[in-house]
C-alpha cells in the first residue's frame, strides 16, 4: 500500500475518534506537485515544438530553470506547509503537556488525580492517548518528509531539503520536539509500572533506553528508527533533573544553571533575558524551558543508585550554594 493511502486511511480513523487536529494536507499538496510536473513537460515540449535547435540535455535545464522559479509553489507551497507544521508542532505539544499533568501532577492536583482514581482509573485512557500522539507525530513528520523529496525530485532542486533544515532552525520539527521525548519516557513509564503488559497496546511502536541512559531509542512503523542523545553537552553524563531549552537541547539542572549564571535553588526561570544557549548560543531559550518530569521519572526507576549519588551531588551543591548566597545577602544588608 502506498504512503499516501495509508496516510489517508489514518485521517480517516482519526476522525472516526472525534480528534480533530491539524494535519499536513498531503493529497492536495501532492496534486499541486503533479500540476508542477504537467508544467514541466508543456515547458519542454512548448521549447521542441518551436524547432529550437538544442539537444536532450539542454531542454531539460531550460524546463528545469523554469520550475525552480515556480510562482505556484514559491508562493503557496512553502507558506502553507511552514503554517501546517507550526500547527502541527503546536497542536502537538499542548496535548502532550495535557497528558503529562496528569501523570505528573504537583501538589494538590497530583493528591486530586490520586483520589479521581480511586474510583476512574484513567491509566488505559492516558496509555491510548500516549500512542495516539506519537503517531500523529510519526504519520504528519512522514508526510511532511515525503512532500518535501517530491517537491525536490519534480524541480530537480535541493529546496526542499533547505526548508527541512529552516523548519529544525525554527523549532518546527516534530521529531526534534522534547515532547516526543517526554512521550517516549512516559511510555516505558507505563510499561514498567504494568510489568511490561503496555507491549500489549503499543505494538505497532517501541522504545527504549540505553544501559547507561544517554540513549533512547523510538522504533515506529515503516522501519524509522529515532535515536535521541540523552548526554548532557556540559558535564558529558546523562542528563540529570533534565530540562530542555526552547531551542531544544537537553540540559541537567545544575549544568544550566552554572551556564546562565543562576544559583541551583533559584532555577532555570531565573535566567535573564538574554542568556544564551551553551550550544547554539541562541538568545533567549532558558525563558521557555521545558522540564523533563517523565525523563527524570524513567531514570529515578531505571537507575536507582545512579539517580540516589546524583541527588545527593546536587543537594549538596544546592546547599552550599544558598549558604554563600544568603551570607552574601546578610553582610550586604548589615553594611559589610
Amino acid at each position: 500500500m502506498k504512503f499516501g493511502e495509508t496516510f489517508m486511511e489514518y485521517l480517516q480513523a482519526e476522525e472516526g475518534l472525534d480528534k480533530f487536529s491539524p494535519h499536513v494536507e498531503y493529497k492536495r499538496l501532492k496534486k499541486v506537485l503533479k500540476s508542477c510536473r504537467a508544467c514541466r513537460a508543456a515547458a519542454l515540449k512548448e521549447s521542441n515544438s518551436n524547432g529550437e535547435q538544442h539537444d536532450d540535455h539542454e531542454n531539460e535545464n531550460s524546463a528545469i530553470c523554469q520550475l525552480e522559479s515556480c510562482q505556484l509553489c514559491d508562493q503557496n507551497f512553502f507558506a502553507e506547509l511552514k503554517k501546517e507544521a507550526s500547527d502541527i508542532a503546536g497542536c502537538f505539544s499542548s496535548r502532550v503537556r495535557r497528558l503529562l499533568q496528569l501523570h505528573t501532577a504537583p501538589g494538590i492536583q497530583k493528591y486530586l488525580v490520586t483520589l479521581r482514581q480511586c474510583f476512574k482509573n484513567d491509566q488505559q485512557a492516558m496509555m491510548q492517548e500516549c500512542q495516539i500522539l506519537i503517531e500523529y507525530a510519526m504519520m504528519n513528520a512522514i508526510a511532511m518528509q515525503k512532500i518535501l523529496k517530491k517537491y525536490d525530485k519534480v524541480h530537480c532542486s535541493v529546496t526542499g531539503r533547505n526548508f527541512k533544515s529552516k523548519m529544525r532552525s525554527e523549532r518546527l520539527e516534530i521529531l526534534q520536539s522534547p515532547w516526543l521525548i517526554e512521550l517516549g519516557a512516559l511510555y516505558m513509564n507505563f510499561n514498567e509500572s504494568n510489568g511490561g503488559k503496555s507491549n500489549v497496546i503499543f505494538s505497532q511502536f517501541s522504545c527504549n533506553l540505553s544501559d547507561t541512559g544517554s540513549i533512547m531509542t523510538l522504533k515506529v512503523p515503516d522501519s524509522v528508527k529515532l535515536e535521541y542523545d540523552l548526554t548532557c553537552p556540559i558535564c558529558l553524563d546523562t542528563v540529570f533533573n533534565p530540562y530542555a531549552l526552547s531551542c531544544g537541547h537537553l540540559f541537567c539542572k545544575s549544568c544550566a544553571c552554572t551556564a546562565a549564571s543562576v544559583m541551583i535553588f533559584q532555577g532555570i526561570k531565573a535566567a535573564s533575558d538574554v542568556s544564551k544557549c551553551p550550544v547554539c548560543r541562541e538568545v533567549g531559550t532558558y525563558a521557555n524551558a521545558v522540564h523533563m518530569l517523565e525523563l527524570d521519572l524513567l531514570q529515578k526507576t531505571r537507575f536507582k543508585q545512579y539517580w540516589k549519588e546524583r541527588h545527593a551531588s546536587e543537594r549538596a551543591e544546592m546547599v552550599k550554594q544558598s549558604k554563600i548566597y544568603w551570607d552574601n545577602q546578610t553582610r550586604y544588608a548589615v553594611g559589610f
